[in-house]
């Protein structure tokens, strides 16, 4: 729990507690499952990602909790707090089970929360309020709660809020949902409305406005959080266990012929930006700075605006960071309307970061942290899962 944070909730005033975004809920101390604090918030159930009061089969789900512990490599939930969008992944995580055929029902709930997501207003009525939680990461078992969520999102399509999507452990293929929704502006829920909605009224007088206006006419108003200036230390750069041994995978893959990381590089640019156009890689004595060069697609597909853009590479080992002379080298080729994008397998120097920022240098950083949470997200979670990919990138 960081020095910030304000006090938890304690465990004995759960029952009669409001919900506050961001606020932190207490554990238990029994050692058991019932120290599970959020099946004393609302009686949900103590185990699982997906809880609910009622029964998804008989569609009486009053209220459900989706709850992440926010450190799943191979289901790597996410909340963009700048935006309000959250992406979460279903319940069918292992081979052996049709999509829905869950033990807890959870991409049952979803399909039918989705579908009826975009239909009437008395459809949405009566879709369930999603209150998210988060493993809060401190001693015990305590929670944070990070919201109320909507289902979709504005300007997410109907073919695009939930999706199969396919995974595979050894040779054996399976499905899992893949949902996004919205983190309503709420800051707080009142017990008065969680009362409610266990009593089976979900847009009733204590209901928030926001959720009324979802369900009412599918309007987002979603709780957004601008980023002030980002200036990442280089711990916040760095992976995890199983990341680290991903991004090895990387540097031994490229070892003796760092060149050949700049198609990857480009690669991974194309996969966390797939509007990027036409491009190029550079020979390497004439690079001048520049590993790649290319375009950014902005505007209509008819009639594209193409934004020019310029990309270096660096397959550095995990202790050798990028100092200010490499960035120095990809900012001064830097033209006019043009942006320039630094990919390493390492991390950015303190000096290196606050310069680029703090200057407003048009450069995206994407740091070996950034690299692993992408290839987390299409489904390359381990390291021999990440060398395939790699062998059909530059052989």
């Amino acid at each position: 729990m960081s020095d910030l944070d304000p006090d938890p909730v304690p465990f004995d005033r759960l029952q009669q507690a409001d919900l506050i975004v961001d606020a932190v809920y207490a554990g238990g101390t029994a050692g058991t499952t019932a120290d599970d604090p959020i099946g004393k918030i609302v009686p949900v159930g103590n185990q699982g990602g997906f809880r609910y009061a009622g029964s998804p089969q008989r569609d009486t789900v009053r209220v459900a909790v989706l709850y992440t512990s926010g450190n799943n490599p191979d289901w790597p939930d996410e909340l963009d707090v700048q935006t309000g969008q959250f992406v979460y992944y279903g319940d069918n995580r292992k081979p052996g089970h049709e999509l829905h055929e869950t033990s807890r029902k959870g991409n049952l709930l979803l399909r039918k929360c989705f579908e009826a997501a975009h239909g009437t207003a008395q459809e949405r009525a009566a879709v369930p309020p999603f209150f998210l939680f988060e493993k809060n990461g401190g001693i015990g078992r305590s929670v944070r709660f990070r919201g109320l969520l909507a289902p979709g999102g504005e300007g997410v399509a109907a073919d695009e809020d939930l999706v199969a999507i396919w995974r595979s452990t050894g040779r054996a293929r399976f499905q899992n949902y893949r949902s996004v929704f919205t983190v309503l502006d709420a800051a707080v829920i009142s017990r008065a409305w969680i009362d409610e909605l266990l009593a089976g009224g979900s847009v009733g007088r204590h209901a928030p406005k926001v959720w009324t206006d979802w369900v009412e006419a599918r309007r987002y108003d979603a709780l957004t959080a601008p980023a002030t200036t980002v200036i990442r230390k280089p711990a916040d750069q760095v992976s995890d266990a199983v990341g680290q041994g991903i991004l090895k995978e990387i540097t031994d893959f490229y070892c003796d012929r760092y060149h050949d990381f700049e198609a990857c590089a480009l690669e991974l640019w194309r996969m966390m930006a797939p509007a990027t156009g036409r491009t190029e890689l550079t020979p390497p004595s004439r690079d001048g700075g520049r590993d790649a060069i290319g375009e950014y697609l902005l505007g209509p597909a008819a009639d594209p605006v193409p934004v020019e853009f310029a990309l270096e590479a660096k397959c550095y080992g995990p202790k050798n960071s990028v100092g200010v002379r490499d960035m120095s080298r990809l900012i001064s080729r830097l033209r006019n309307r043009q942006f320039g994008v630094f990919v390493t397998t390492s991390f950015f120097n303190r000096q290196t970061y606050q310069e680029v920022r703090e200057d407003r240098h048009p450069v995206v950083l994407i740091c070996g942290k950034d690299i692993v949470e992408l290839l987390r997200s299409r489904g390359y979670t381990t390291p021999e899962a990440v060398r395939a990919w790699l062998q059909t990138v530059t052989g």
